[in-house]
């Protein structure tokens, strides 16, 4: 079912209450987001939620605000599952400054971090504990968590979870769990594993959409240019410089991200990488110089990236077409946030035309596809560009099952968790 929400125009009319409408206000939060106006209500209420929506929508909120009211009004616990540990921190960052002066103490559980210490958070009983599901899994195996209080559950990204072959961990999880609890699910895809879990572990969930399953940002200018794979480090240093400002640049491989960054700072640029190779200081090191302008460029793989809160990223360069179309949608929904406009360009080598088709057939819309020949320098203004021409392939046949289904590159993504 799909819950209609009136033309609203602040928390207050969402039913937010007086103590929470204090932090937001000081928090400078005015104006809730479309995700906002339609989620809270309906959480308030205690009902499951299905929610569509993009990253940069403001989905903590649109979850994080119910959580913490309801956990306020009774005993228990509120458990948020995500991705990747970047993410994980974020929202514990996010949801401290609303629930900080309400009680609302958070543990966060992720891989890369001492067992020890959060076993200490574990143990001082906190009201909300945000977790990756491979360390929270860790925790529950060996007895050092307990998850048999949680009345309001979070799957943030939860497509994402799934293609990262956390499918096992969450239903091992979610077994833990009591009955009687509110669940909300939040994924900007709307995959067939998303609706299993809905159909098993739900209970007649509202649906909420800000935007089509697969939708990507409208205010996003995309491009695919088709590229040899010995010319993309030329395109890419050209693509820079024809383009001013931060660049989120993704690798299909933690390795190729590793060898971008280095030629791009060998060029002068000044990038930084994120991925499973790196460190947690050295990921938060990462980021924090890309957020405060040290960095232009931010390198990174769908592993890492998927935690980039980042409102001031103007373009996202493709470098290699990512394995899974929806992770096109993921990846072009860090530009062009915050009512900004975007620029997403892509490259793809000429075999890979069934790919770009997909994501065509994703997105619903035609992409503009060019080709660049003759690559300059890095030191002109770029090279030319010219309309290619591209037979689209028709009725293609869908290359993946979205079950729950663990395949060997999902096995070794997880070992970034």
């Amino acid at each position: 079912m799909r819950y209609a929400v009136a033309s609203l125009v602040n928390f207050s009319s969402l039913g937010v209450s007086a103590p929470i409408l204090a932090v937001l206000d000081r928090l400078h939060f005015k104006t809730p987001t479309p995700i906002q106006h339609q989620s809270i209500p309906a959480g308030l209420l205690g009902k499951d939620i299905i929610g569509i929506a993009q990253t940069g929508t403001g989905k903590t909120l649109a979850f994080g605000i119910p959580m913490i009211q309801r956990l306020q009004a009774m005993p228990g616990s509120g458990l948020i599952l995500l991705p990747t540990r970047e993410l994980a921190q974020q929202v514990d960052e996010a949801l401290h400054k609303i629930g900080k002066g309400l009680g609302m103490t958070a543990a966060v559980v992720i891989g890369g971090e001492s067992m020890y210490r959060q076993i200490d958070a574990l143990q001082r009983r906190p009201r909300i504990v945000i977790a990756t599901p491979g360390r929270l899994l860790d925790h529950l195996q060996q007895g050092t968590a307990r998850m048999d209080d949680v009345r309001v559950l979070v799957l943030d990204e939860a497509d994402r979870m799934l293609d990262m072959g956390f499918a096992p961990q969450i239903n091992q999880i979610l077994k833990r769990l009591p009955r009687d609890r509110q669940t909300l699910l939040y994924s900007a895809t709307m995959p067939g594993a998303i609706v299993n879990i809905a159909t098993a572990h739900m209970k007649l969930p509202v649906r909420v959409e800000v935007a089509p399953a697969g939708t990507a940002a409208e205010n996003v200018e995309q491009e695919i240019i088709i590229v040899g794979r010995e010319s993309k480090q030329a395109l890419l240093e050209s693509v820079l410089h024809e383009h001013a400002g931060t660049a989120l640049v993704f690798s299909r491989t933690k390795h190729g991200a590793k060898k971008i960054c280095r030629n791009l700072n060998i060029r002068g640029f000044h990038a930084a990488e994120i991925h499973a190779n790196r460190s947690q200081s050295q990921r938060r090191q990462a980021m924090e110089g890309f957020r405060n302008g040290r960095y232009r460029v931010l390198v990174a793989t769908d592993i890492a990236a998927r935690g980039i809160d980042v409102s001031h990223i103007e373009t996202v360069v493709n470098y290699d077409l990512p394995d899974n179309s929806e992770d096109y949608v993921h990846r072009i929904g860090r530009t062009g946030r915050a009512g900004r406009e975007g620029r997403a360009i892509s490259f793809a080598t000429p075999d890979q035309k069934r790919d770009i088709r997909d994501i065509e057939k994703l997105i619903r819309k035609t992409l503009k596809v060019t080709s660049r020949h003759g690559l300059a320098t890095t030191q002109s203004p770029g090279p030319s560009t010219r309309p290619v021409p591209f037979e689209r392939p028709a009725d293609p046949q869908p290359r993946r099952s979205f079950g729950f289904r663990t395949s060997g590159r999902s096995r070794r993504r997880q070992r970034g968790y």
